[in-house]
């Protein structure tokens, strides 16, 4: 549902000050671990947008599934670029969820009140401006968050995401090591699965994802979204997408 522009406005002008002394406080960000919806399998993908979205995203299309993105805003590339903006409004457009892994994959548990708001601030306005949508999930980057990061995500009206699964993609395992654990966790079937991936590795979307839906399929899993899996909202609202313009850089950022 679309929400009145001066509505829109307004909205970006509280994450503008957001790291104000007197911004409004509100509970800490609730942590998510795990999935609660019955037979269901998140399956997440961090650290982009990147070249390979595009195929992650059509190896889920086609076996019936969606996916979540979480984005940052100046990791493996500017989110502003052409070809980047293209590839979040794609996976939007395509019934995945997108969502905040923040503005340049910092360790949040060294930053204070005010970095901490600019990581998440940054990333937001990005993915406002790129798909109209605002998120109200957030994954810290390396799982890393403390009291103060829970308080900022919390203002923000963010739940923070982390997982029960780890493909181990990021961390040096194989293709076929990370399969293996994709079936084996299969064969335990667990009532839910939250699964983190990386859709900056190529081995990623070309072996093991296209392995994981297989074998999680066969062991009769839906896979949904995040929010979907939890029986939530991906978005805190949702407005038109704005046009391009010459705040659409990561220059100074």
């Amino acid at each position: 549902m679309l929400i009145p522009i001066v509505i829109a406005s307004l909205l970006l002008a509280v994450g503008l000050v957001s790291a104000a002394p007197g911004f409004q406080k509100r509970a800490p960000a609730q942590i998510i671990t795990q999935c609660t919806v019955p037979n269901t399998v998140a399956l997440t993908f961090d650290d982009g947008p990147y070249v390979y979205l595009y195929d992650v995203s059509k190896a889920l299309k086609a076996a019936g599934a969606v996916g979540t993105f979480f984005f940052n805003g100046n990791n493996y590339g500017c989110i502003y670029d052409a070809d980047q903006a293209k590839r979040v409004k794609y996976a939007y457009d395509k019934g995945h969820q997108v969502a905040s892994h923040t503005w340049s994959h910092a360790h949040l548990n060294t930053l204070n009140w005010d970095q901490l708001h600019n990581e998440f601030w940054l990333v937001e306005e990005a993915l406002m401006k790129i798909t109209g949508a605002y998120p109200a999930f957030a994954r810290p980057p390396y799982g890393e968050y403390n009291d103060l990061v829970r308080e900022v995500a919390g203002v923000r009206g963010q739940s923070l995401a982390i997982w029960d699964f780890d493909s181990g993609d990021s961390t040096g395992l194989t293709a076929a090591q990370s399969n293996q654990l994709y079936t084996n966790v299969a064969n335990a079937h667990p009532s839910t699965i939250l699964a983190l991936n990386h859709e900056v590795y190529e081995q990623t979307a070309h072996v093991v994802l296209p392995h994981a839906i297989s074998v999680l399929q066969s062991k009769g899993y839906r896979l949904v979204t995040l929010a979907e899996c939890l029986g939530q909202s991906p978005y805190q609202w949702v407005a038109a997408p704005q046009a391009r313009d010459s705040s659409w850089t990561c220059a100074g950022k």
